[in-house]
């Protein structure tokens, strides 16, 4: 059986788990976990026509590790990481991707209104207005020090679909990946270096 990306990244991740010590937890979560509604899936990809094949394979497996309440209880297990070292993050349900529409907060820095305090790739839009961004992810301390969005609206030097971290104190926005696939795939390279067993210490 030839495994898509997603159910390759989730193989990976619980083998990451495993290996660190935090088979229980990954095994306590796996037992519970599900894929998104047909309904929520459908309505986030008319939100984001765009949105790559990855991202939903993902969300077929299991729709959002941040809180979510799966059979009456809820979990926070860190699923995804970025290009900042083993600094964790949660996936968003379906239904939580769909309902963040607001960016306000965002915009001045689109629209470089910070000037050079605030580093912002060359590859990001200048415009807030024309901006089309996914957020799909939030770091441990619930997205307050970062965000992880996929930009379907690049400036021209960028790639539709390229994955956008912010990073809050120092404040800052850069490309990471040129695509979904490309991201999960570095995720996968660095041997899922964001889990570590003293995250999860009481």
């Amino acid at each position: 059986i030839i495994m898509n990306i997603a159910q390759e990244y989730i193989e990976g991740l619980k083998k990451a788990y495993h290996d660190n010590g935090l088979g229980e937890e990954w095994d306590a979560f796996a037992a519970v976990m599900h894929g998104a509604d047909k309904t929520d899936l459908e309505t986030l990809q008319k939100l984001y026509p765009e949105m790559p094949e990855s991202l939903i394979q993902l969300l077929s497996i299991v729709d959002g590790t941040y809180w979510r309440e799966y059979e009456g209880k809820q979990y926070g297990i860190y699923f995804l990481g970025s290009d900042l070292e083993e600094y964790p993050y949660y996936l968003l349900s379906s239904q939580e991707m769909t309902d963040i529409e607001d960016f306000d907060w965002l915009k001045d820095y689109i629209d470089r209104e910070f000037g050079e305090d605030v580093e912002i790739d060359d590859k990001i839009i200048d415009d807030a207005d024309k901006m089309c961004w996914l957020h799909f992810s939030d770091c441990m301390n619930n997205g307050g020090t970062s965000q992880l969005f996929i930009d379907f609206s690049p400036a021209p030097g960028g790639t539709k679909g390229q994955i956008v971290r912010f990073l809050h104190d120092p404040d800052e926005l850069a490309v990471i990946a040129e695509s979904f696939d490309e991201y999960l795939q570095m995720l996968m390279e660095d041997a899922y270096c964001f889990i570590q067993n003293d995250d999860y210490d009481d």
